[in-house]
């Protein structure tokens, strides 16, 4: 099979190579995945230049994708051969990514992939919606909650502000263009602050009458950790998917205790079973109910892989960049 892949750590156009590998063949409790899409999410990259140690000879990235069930391994259901699938999580800790014509994954890590959604679509359902789902709805129901989610227009937090008003929540947001605004308001926010241009914690305490909102949803802890203390309310909770740096920073101790605001860190790759299993149901049941919005900002072929990494890379983009693999079959 042609598998796009890395063997040492670098920049993409230095260490990225499309190459002919052997199929792999599903073992116990496996299944085989014809690859039609793959998704590539900052956290492909992020490993390309080494954030996590190479854990084989070498790394085809891609969590995310999309394809049909060809093949199984000892327990699986039969009947599972011919499936339309979403795949996620399939290069945490695991060679076979899903940059490549097949992958194979456990049997868990490939979701039923409804009938109205196409391929392109199910390849943005992985890590995005996922981490969005697992941020949201950790502690609970939202309904009548305000939610803020920082920077509508990432990835992410776009699948925040839909499961959060799915979820029954009043959702404010910021961003830094109108453009992204428009992106935001379409997924369906209530509100949005431009923070290049208007004071955040201002303007989300004059939208919540001074009470400040119940859950932060934050994609750069360090970054923002002041303004959050200022707009929980009390028992607020903050729930931090992403930073920009690794900050060691001092915390506004008084601000958190006072207010007994909570600060949560997600890394949806590494959640328990039961709670990657609670996310999924969820999951199941929002795409049931609902027409999701996956913003799809640029799409590249298996061969053009190193381009598709340096957008994403970039930042230059507002959605997904999606790798289309149909086409080699």
């Amino acid at each position: 099979m042609l598998a796009g892949l890395y063997s040492t750590f670098g920049p993409a156009n230095e260490v990225l190579k499309i190459v002919e590998t052997d199929l792999p063949e599903p073992s116990k409790g496996q299944v085989r995945v014809k690859l039609m899409t793959s998704g590539v999410n900052p956290s492909d990259y992020k490993m390309r230049l080494g954030s996590r140690p190479l854990t084989h000879p070498f790394q085809i990235p891609g969590s995310d994708g999309a394809g049909i069930i060809d093949a199984i391994g000892e327990g699986v259901t039969k009947s599972k051969i011919g499936d339309r699938v979403w795949v996620f999580n399939a290069a945490y800790h695991r060679p076979f990514g899903t940059s490549a014509q097949y992958t194979v994954v456990d049997e868990w890590m490939a979701e039923p992939l409804p009938k109205q959604l196409n391929f392109e679509q199910g390849a943005c359902l992985g890590i995005p919606v996922m981490t969005a789902y697992q941020c949201l709805f950790a502690d609970g129901s939202l309904h009548g909650q305000t939610i803020y989610v920082v920077g509508g227009a990432g990835v992410v937090a776009n699948y925040a502000i839909q499961l959060a008003k799915w979820g029954g929540a009043k959702v404010i947001t910021s961003v830094s263009s109108q453009e992204k605004a428009l992106a935001a308001q379409l997924a369906g926010a209530d509100e949005v602050i431009n923070y290049r241009t208007q004071d955040v914690v201002q303007e989300i305490l004059r939208m919540t009458q001074q009470q400040g909102v119940d859950r932060v949803i934050e994609v750069d802890f360090g970054k923002n950790l002041s303004t959050n203390t200022q707009i929980l309310r009390p028992g607020g909770t903050c729930v931090m998917y992403a930073f920009t740096t690794q900050p060691e920073l001092p915390l506004p101790m008084m601000g958190l205790m006072v207010k007994n605001i909570t600060y949560k860190f997600t890394l949806v790759y590494s959640i328990s079973p039961t709670e990657r299993q609670k996310v999924l149901s969820g999951i199941s049941q929002w795409l049931s109910e609902s027409n999701p919005i996956c913003n799809i900002a640029a799409k590249f072929d298996l061969d053009d892989i190193i381009k598709a990494h340096e957008l994403v890379e970039s930042g230059n983009k507002i959605g997904h960049v999606i790798l289309k693999i149909s086409h080699l079959m």
